[in-house]
């Protein structure tokens, strides 16, 4: 047999043994670098104005005759819908709800301070995108006092419905603040940021942006990231 190959089979063990050492150390070095990461959070907030609003316009007749109250609510009606029309309002962004009729006669504990036998309560509801012409109408509601209405406004709710158009940019915004940090972190430990390991988006939010201006939103993220860690 040639001498050449009987050193065969222990030069292939020999290389069997460097290789399964090499992978070893890279699977020792690719564990140890694993266990190196950094939890961060990244936010992104934006204030928006609310694009829909939602206006119950409510008001109560009192009196003992229910056939003249009904004409007097029809009346009433009419001048509040004339008054939200005329300024810009359209007809089919107003609802009329039905009348809610009180009988104090039927009622047990009715208060001796209640000088009628009937009360009548309407809610005509404005639901519009015409958020700005609301705010200004809400200015000028006294006009009806004049019409004779002695109206009260239930919550109104403002609402902004454009998430979708603004969440891929506000999760880049959280994403490029998550990376801020881990940089930060990572130069301050003398190491610098690898590939993403995980990460999760969170939920948005949207809430008032203060109490007194309620058609002012604010919307925010927070998106969690953990990254791997390099020396």
């Amino acid at each position: 047999m040639d001498n050449k190959l009987k050193f065969l089979p222990a030069l292939l063990v020999s290389v069997a043994i460097v290789v399964l050492g090499l992978c070893i150390k890279a699977g020792i070095d690719n564990f140890a670098f694993r266990d190196r990461e950094v939890t961060v959070k990244g936010l992104a907030e934006r204030e928006v104005k609310a694009d829909l609003v939602t206006w119950p316009i409510t008001y109560s007749v009192a009196g003992n005759d229910l056939n003249s109250m009904y004409d007097q609510v029809s009346r009433n009606n009419e001048a509040i819908i004339r008054f939200l029309t005329s300024s810009g309002i359209s007809r089919d962004e107003i609802s009329i709800n039905p009348p809610d009729t009180y009988n104090a006669e039927s009622n047990q504990y009715r208060s001796n301070t209640f000088n009628y036998n009937y009360s009548v309560s309407s809610t005509i509801t404005v639901n519009t995108h015409k958020v700005d012409k609301v705010r200004e109408l809400l200015n000028r509601q006294s006009e009806l006092l004049k019409e004779g209405i002695a109206f009260s406004n239930s919550y109104i709710n403002y609402q902004f419905t454009g998430l979708n158009d603004i969440k891929p940019a506000m999760l880049g915004e959280a994403t490029k603040a998550a990376r801020a940090a881990a940089a930060q972190f990572a130069a301050d430990s003398g190491s610098s940021v690898g590939k993403i390991k995980s990460a999760s988006q969170g939920q948005f939010s949207i809430d008032d942006f203060d109490s007194s201006t309620p058609y002012l939103k604010k919307v925010r993220v927070v998106s969690t990231i953990v990254y791997y860690l390099e020396d």
